[in-house]
């Protein structure tokens, strides 16, 4: 297990001279990978050992639509161990992406690569090294409150496993005889490899609830995931009691063998126990709620940058003086950089380039332009502090030049290596009129006009019509004044203002466009309260993690906008200012 002074002293041992260390990265990848059928075409024609400047020239940039049809190919069997694909390492089987602007996540093939292991061995020590040194283990408080799905394992028409990357390190913690001793989650093993993920959250609340002294810490992948579950906890604290005090998980339990796994660990009635939440959460004061319901609860732990810092603001009203940490910049496909100072909120969080991870190429991002220019990438030598790049990546497990989708913003060098900060994903195509950045700044204007909790929010660009619209879909917290049918006239006189300031946030293309009758009113669709977790079960059915599930910002499945209007809602059409 590495220390703090180890990963000082090796993280100064890898940057003081990056560059060098991402050549040999490189060419450990291709000295590997050199007989692979995806890369012949490009390399095939080189004598001797392929320089960083001759992959760059021959090798084109790629995306997930260049490998769909060979991912497939390993998916269904048709692999030719003579003539690999796309490494030559042995297939384990399939990580899904967390991305969720589709229904249908992607497929991320996951190989047996030793250099992968050794890079993100080190990679997840160091992140390690860093959280212990901040929150030293304690013995008598050892448990997590931790929101882990394990989530369902299918099988591709090959016979591989294909799983969320978060699920693949419990895989070998199946049996009760280990769990308790191998996984900090204060949970029964049973929840975690529960079958429906309300079911799954609630029981994670009650038995955290069950030993509320032993919990040092709340955690969850994303920040989105902790504010479901503390709405859970708000919505749901009277049931939670019910159960404590009766000594039985609630009746909607169906699953038998969670059910009789978390009635072993409640361990009969807990009238004393109830009747203190009760006392906690009568009151109806959810500010600083975690530190009176978990006194000895050091940390919240979840990923806070990017499309989560909205849920931030929320975060730390739940959290009062308990220290919000955040995560890393870890991908599916390869780790990216380590945060080293995990405290940070969201708007100062940086994350500092790995140089053994993988190879990374930056292509100048243009934010007004809302594309790269160009196909030029530069190398860590070559970023400027104070640009913006999408991220590319050649990994040791079968990516080429992959463009990750990432935009990050280079703030400073941590000695060779750039220290980035992740700005947003990247627009799909140059045609995309709204950025998330740009969708995620109005909407913040829009909450603080209306003076309303937004609980989520998404866009959605119809290029159908004439002239094409954009189309935001907001839902309020439950109660909210604006979704009372007895204040109809006096909600939509409040959102005549509201609206044109939420267009008026849009971005500078968006106003360009607009100006121009390219783009027709924006429409704004006021939903139900409960429709954005719809989505998150539909995505779910169709395969998105639970674990890693992201609620998307910018839909681009006309499916997912169909749930959406199903669910019911009230549209205005912003003109001029003025909502009609």
């Amino acid at each position: 297990m590495m220390t703090y002074d180890e990963l000082v002293r090796n993280l100064e041992d890898l940057t003081e001279n990056a560059a060098h260390h991402q050549l040999q990265t490189l060419h450990s990848i291709l000295q590997h990978q050199a007989s692979v059928s995806y890369l012949q075409p490009y390399l095939s024609a080189c004598d001797g050992p392929v320089d960083a400047a001759t992959f760059r020239s021959r090798v084109p940039l790629s995306s997930y639509d260049d490998y769909f049809h060979l991912i497939n190919q390993l998916a269904n069997g048709d692999i030719d161990h003579h003539q690999p694909l796309l490494s030559a390492d042995p297939l384990l089987c399939f990580f899904y992406s967390s991305g969720t602007s589709t229904m249908k996540p992607k497929l991320i093939p996951y190989f047996d690569s030793a250099l992968s292991r050794a890079a993100s061995y080190n990679a997840h020590q160091g992140s390690a090294a860093i959280f212990r040194k901040l929150v030293p283990p304690r013995p008598e408080v050892n448990k997590v409150l931790w929101f882990l799905y394990a989530d369902e394992v299918t099988t591709t028409r090959g016979g591989f496993k294909v799983m969320a990357a978060s699920t693949y390190p419990l895989q070998g913690n199946k049996s009760r005889s280990n769990w308790s001793q191998t996984i900090s989650c204060i949970s029964p093993r049973e929840v975690v490899f529960g079958t429906n993920i309300e079911h799954q959250m609630y029981c994670h609340l009650l038995c955290a609830l069950r030993n509320f002294d032993i919990i040092d810490g709340i955690l969850a992948a994303y920040a989105a995931g902790l504010i479901r579950a503390f709405s859970m906890l708000e919505s749901k604290w009277e049931k939670l009691c019910d159960d404590l005090e009766s000594g039985f998980p609630s009746l909607e339990i169906a699953d038998a063998a969670m059910r009789e796994s978390v009635v072993e660990f409640l361990g009969g009635p807990q009238v004393d126990l109830s009747r203190r939440i009760r006392e906690i959460c009568a009151e109806s004061n959810w500010g600083g709620i975690l530190s009176k319901l978990w006194p000895n609860a050091r940390y919240v732990k979840a990923v806070t940058t990017g499309s989560m810092k909205q849920y931030y603001p929320k975060l730390k009203h739940y959290a009062g003086d308990v220290m919000i940490l955040g995560g890393d910049y870890f991908a599916s496909e390869c780790c990216l950089g380590i945060n080293l100072d995990i405290q940070q909120p969201p708007e100062s969080t940086r994350f500092v380039m790995l140089p053994t991870a993988a190879y990374f190429e930056f292509l100048p991002f243009d934010l007004n332009e809302r594309s790269v220019a160009g196909e030029e990438t530069v190398d860590f030598s070559g970023v400027k502090v104070g640009k913006m790049y999408e991220v590319a990546v050649t990994t040791y497990r079968g990516l080429y030049r992959y463009r990750l989708g990432d935009i990050v913003s280079v703030v400073g060098f941590h000695n060779s290596s750039p220290l980035v900060e992740f700005v947003m994903r990247a627009p799909k195509t140059a045609d995309e009129i709204i950025t998330e950045k740009d969708l995620t700044s109005a909407v913040d204007s829009f909450q603080h006009s209306t003076a309303a909790e937004v609980v989520e929010f998404a866009s959605f660009s119809d290029y159908e019509l004439s002239p094409k619209r954009v189309k935001v879909f907001i839902e309020f917290r439950e109660g909210c004044v604006f979704l009372q049918e007895e204040k109809l006239q006096e909600s939509a006189e409040a959102l005549r203002s509201c609206c044109s300031s939420l267009e008026n946030g849009m971005g500078e293309i968006y106003k360009v466009q607009r100006d121009r009758g390219e783009i027709g009113p924006l429409v704004v669709s006021f939903v139900r309260s409960g429709t954005f977790d719809g989505i998150l079960h539909i995505a779910i059915k169709n395969g998105a993690p639970a674990s890693q599930y992201k609620p998307p910002k910018i839909i681009r499945s006309p499916e997912i906008v169909g749930i959406i209007n199903k669910s019911g809602s009230r549209k205005t059409s912003c003109a001029s200012g003025f909502c009609l």
